[in-house]
């Protein structure tokens, strides 16, 4: 496992796997320019902390892509631009330990000011609890 780690962190960081990605990419018919499609970072990004530590037991997803919208990142109009630099980037997820101060998610923004903003909203969407959630069920209901 950490021969497999090392290979695959150098892979990402020397470009070979989004070079090997590409290829796939084209060969299946798609840009050969794929990569140049990738937009520009943020200019600022703002974690957004725990509040507490315990285990993620809600996230009111609704409030994460209003953010989104908020940001730039979406339309609430047809005729809106979507600013593709902004959104939000490695959210946690349901049943995760986190521990206080660690970020819930990294909000991506044009400005300092709407960032911090949003990032402070966003902590109240996580609802940890001391006690980790009962796992959900893989299948859910059979048609």
């Amino acid at each position: 496992e950490t021969d497999a780690r090392a290979r695959l962190e150098r892979h990402l960081a020397d470009g070979s796997a989004a070079e090997r990605f590409a290829r796939m990419v084209a060969a299946q018919g798609g840009p050969s320019d794929v990569l140049a499609w990738a937009a520009p970072p943020a200019p600022v990004v703002v974690p957004v902390p725990a509040a507490a530590s315990g285990w993620i037991t809600e996230i009111a997803t609704r409030s994460l892509g209003l953010a989104v919208i908020e940001l730039g990142g979406g339309r609430t109009r047809p005729e809106q631009t979507i600013d593709h630099t902004v959104g939000l980037a490695d959210v946690r997820g349901l049943g995760e330990r986190v521990e206080a101060g660690q970020p819930l998610a990294f909000v991506h923004g044009r400005n300092d000011d709407a960032a911090r903003t949003i990032a402070t909203r966003l902590a109240a969407a996580f609802t940890i609890a001391e006690t980790a959630p009962a796992p959900a069920p893989v299948i859910v209901e059979r048609l």
